[in-house]
């Protein structure tokens, strides 16, 4: 009987600990322990983020290899995110996994985190009766993939799962980035991308004309777009004669959740318009999208609607598949074992890189 190939997988790039196990091609488990200590602070502090993840990444690939139902004698390699990220979390993940390597005995396998992402789309799931959601067809090389999440907003041409060419970038800040700081800004709870989404379903996408970039090529920059949004926000305070946005609130009604629908409506067609040209330009007519802004629910149906508008074969991951997630690591991970592509012992961590 042929031996089984049984992947285990550790992501821990940022505030996030996860571990997922893929047996012979197909996702068996991916746990994931958030962390909720951040979001008194407004974002997360990355010394936190370290201990925490020291304290979940046992119980977490503990909890993995249960699931999956196999032990770790089983294991034929350790795939890890080795970045970027921060810092201090990674190498977390990464001393975890090059020591459980050792003491088993198998190969490591490095994967860089913003490749996982765009390779979750090829994560295959069986009905296990741990609630993994249901992946349907994948896309084939080569594919177009809009990556936007709280550090990375790009467009990538996928030829094969391990080259990959980026055709554009953000400049300054990320799409997610945005989101974050804005939300931050009207007092909304951290992390700003999901309460932007939610407030947004209640207001006019119209009603504030904030700036839009001029950016050639298939760039982004997001920076102007935050200083148009506080700009916007000063100018009523002031108009209004209040301090707060609170105060500010009771005499514009709707205030929140129209600067939330028009700050959504603007980034997002930002992000299209830029796909649209690359997919013109490159002929390519299928389309992805990945990281962790892709749990938008505008930004989901922005793809929908282009897809049936430009005739694109549209890939949209699982709301599991979205955020940071040892799912996509695996998945990486299960693609290199096959080539021998292992990483050496003494590799170190990455804070910054792309594609």
């Amino acid at each position: 009987m042929e031996k089984k190939v049984i992947i285990l997988a550790i992501e821990s790039s940022c505030d996030d600990t996860s571990s997922a196990v893929i047996v012979d091609g197909v996702l068996k488990s991916n746990v994931i322990a958030s962390q909720k200590v951040h979001e008194e602070y407004g974002g997360v502090v990355p010394e936190l983020a370290s201990r925490a993840h020291q304290m979940n990444i046992l119980p977490v690939v503990d909890t993995a290899l249960k699931r999956a139902g196999v032990t770790k004698e089983e294991i034929s390699a350790i795939a890890f995110t080795r970045g970027p990220g921060l810092l201090g979390s990674l190498l977390v993940g990464t001393s975890f996994a090059k020591g459980l390597a050792l003491s088993l005995n198998v190969p490591l396998i490095d994967v860089n985190h913003l490749q996982g992402h765009v390779l979750a789309h090829f994560v295959e799931t069986a009905d296990t009766g741990e609630g993994l959601p249901v992946t349907g067809k994948h896309p084939t090389f080569p594919f177009l993939c809009l990556l936007v999440s709280g550090g990375n907003s790009q467009i990538i041409k996928v030829n094969a799962y391990n080259k990959m060419d980026i055709l554009g970038q953000t400049i300054d800040d990320a799409a997610g980035e945005a989101f974050d700081k804005c939300a931050k800004v009207l007092g909304l709870p951290y992390p700003g991308g999901p309460w932007i989404d939610k407030l947004a379903k209640l207001g006019d996408p119209a009603k504030y004309p904030f700036a839009k970039p001029n950016i050639p090529g298939y760039d982004y920059s997001f920076s102007g777009l935050k200083t148009s949004f506080l700009y916007t926000l000063r100018d009523m305070l002031k108009a209004h004669n209040v301090e707060t946005i609170d105060e500010l609130a009771e005499k514009v009604p709707n205030l929140k959740e129209d600067m939330c629908a028009s700050l959504q409506a603007t980034v997002i067609d930002i992000l299209m318009r830029k796909l649209k040209r690359a997919a013109q330009d490159t002929g390519i007519k299928q389309v992805a999208v990945a990281g962790g802004v892709s749990a938008n629910s505008a930004l989901r149906q922005a793809f929908i609607d282009y897809g049936q508008k430009y005739k694109w074969e549209v890939f949209i991951p699982p709301f599991s598949f979205t955020t940071d997630n040892a799912a996509m690591i695996c998945q990486a991970g299960y693609f290199k074992y096959f080539d021998q592509d292992f990483c050496a012992i003494d590799e170190v961590p990455f804070a910054k890189t792309t594609i």
